[in-house]
């Protein structure tokens, strides 16, 4: 069964200088459990080597005590994945490890996808290079081995100059750990600190976890490079330039306008995370509130879809002073519902893991919230649901545009084709779902909690404007 959702990215996680890296990078990844849920791993550095254990599955599945253990160091970078390029198998689980080159030991996590993969695939297996892996990351690290740089902040640089996407990258030598955002910032990176160590996150849940402080995002363009003399900031090319790395730090570029990733807000981040420096919950409330502002109605409850629709749905209650219930319950111990092959269970899906609460239901005009459709097969399951226990009215409310155009930029969206909003009316999805009414906020109304945090986002999955014009087919 297909979700009405999109699948999440990739969750990065490392740090410097703490004595049991691995144990610190576990939870991390833990913390990050959201963001990818078919691979895990870990690596850490000894000072000499790097130590690596991956595998499919959770984090839970993937590491237990011992293999923890194993894994010494005060240095560690870790990764759970969702595949957007690469087929989801083990030898695209990450970070992705080489334990000898040019540049040395070097180990590589990556969250985002790069739009010009292929053909550097190509190029760089013309120059000789062979590839372990059908993963975008394997092309960024074989460009850093092939760099004409011998030192590995320009080979860095140097490489991603050539690269075109979206990448929050996290790299480990056996000393030294390295963060890095795309120039446009697609991509959430932030920095955190434990005593001396130095911790770097998707999310600053992970910070919160490790019982790290936040200190700052790392900045679109930006590369962080800790080691034994501290945290230094350079600056990346954004262009393919000859010079060395006297131009990452003082060169004149042309600042890129930033084009975060507004799903960020909308559904991957966790809520009790600050995304772009950002909380995250009170955006996704400010989001509910703007909804009731654009379509008001009269109702008796509004119910969230768990847990998706659960922050919007508070702030649609607080702003039109109607009561928030939970009127469908999530069962959280499911796992993936398709594993059986069986007609039936595959149609009892969606009600395996929800289940509507007949007495906040039967006989109320219902306000319905959730964060987005894609397909709108389970946005329509749902609504059946909550027609056969007696609801009276259904007002869906969606806090997000309605998605028209796939994403390229590291979230594994459907097609065009396959997306409900590009091939049909709002009158004609709601007459799918089979609501009364149907409200999606507009990209204004989008815009306006973060209109004030003076940063852009990428609108793609809305308008179609992709802020780099060489898409690849899908």
């Amino acid at each position: 069964m297909k979700e009405d959702k999109f699948k999440d990215e990739c969750g990065i996680f490392g740090v410097y200088g703490y004595p049991k890296a691995a144990k610190l990078t576990y939870l991390g990844i833990f913390a990050l459990q959201h963001r990818g849920q078919e691979s895990a791993g870990i690596v850490t550095s000894d000072g000499n080597e790097l130590i690596s254990h991956r595998g499919m599955g959770l984090v839970t599945d993937v590491f237990d005590a011992h293999r923890v253990h194993e894994l010494i160091g005060k240095i560690a970078i870790g990764h759970v994945r969702y595949s957007t390029t690469g087929a989801s198998r083990f030898e695209n689980a990450q970070p992705l490890t080489i334990a000898s080159s040019s540049k040395g030991p070097l180990s590589i996590c990556h969250n985002g996808n790069l739009v010009n993969a292929t053909q550097l695939r190509i190029k760089l297996e013309k120059r000789g290079a062979v590839f372990q892996t059908t993963s975008d990351s394997e092309v960024i690290i074989q460009l850093i081995i092939k760099s004409k740089f011998p030192q590995l902040p320009e080979a860095i640089s140097d490489a991603l100059s050539e690269v075109k996407g979206a990448y929050s990258l996290l790299l480990m030598t056996p000393d030294e750990l390295i963060g890095i955002r795309d120039p446009l910032g697609f991509r959430p990176l932030c920095i955190g600190r434990l005593g001396k160590a130095y911790i770097l996150a998707s999310e600053t849940c992970a910070l919160d976890l490790a019982g790290a402080v936040y200190l700052r995002d790392v900045q679109p363009g930006e590369m962080v490079i800790i080691n034994s003399q501290g945290l230094k900031s350079h600056r990346l090319l954004t262009t393919h330039q000859p010079e060395l790395f006297e131009a990452c730090l003082g060169g004149e570029e042309p600042e890129p306008k930033e084009t975060q990733c507004i799903f960020e807000f909308i559904y991957f981040a966790r809520p009790d995370s600050k995304i772009f420096g950002e909380n995250v919950y009170e955006i996704r409330k400010e989001l509910g509130r703007q909804l009731v502002r654009e379509y008001p109605i009269e109702a008796d409850v509004v119910i969230p879809v768990p847990d998706s629709g659960v922050c919007a749905a508070l702030g649609v209650s607080e702003e039109a002073d109607i009561p928030y219930e939970l009127g469908l319950m999530r069962n959280h111990y499911v796992g993936r519902t398709f594993i059986d092959p069986k007609q039936a269970i595959r149609e009892m899906g969606v009600q395996i893991k929800l289940n509507p609460v007949r007495k906040v239901i039967e006989n109320k005009r219902i306000i319905v919230v959730d964060d987005s459709i894609v397909r709108g097969t389970t946005c329509q399951k749902i609504m059946r649901m909550l027609h056969d226990v007696g609801a009276k009215e259904i007002h869906l409310r969606i806090s997000s545009p309605p998605i028209k155009f796939p994403c390229f930029y590291g979230i594994d969206t459907p097609t065009s084709k396959e997306l409900i909003a590009a091939n049909h009316s709002i009158e004609g999805i709601r007459n799918f779902v089979n609501v009364d009414t149907l409200g999606y906020l507009s990209i204004d109304g989008l815009l306006k909690p973060v209109r004030n945090f003076n940063k852009g986002f990428c609108l793609a999955c809305f308008n179609g404007d992709y802020p780099i014009k060489e898409m690849k087919g899908r």
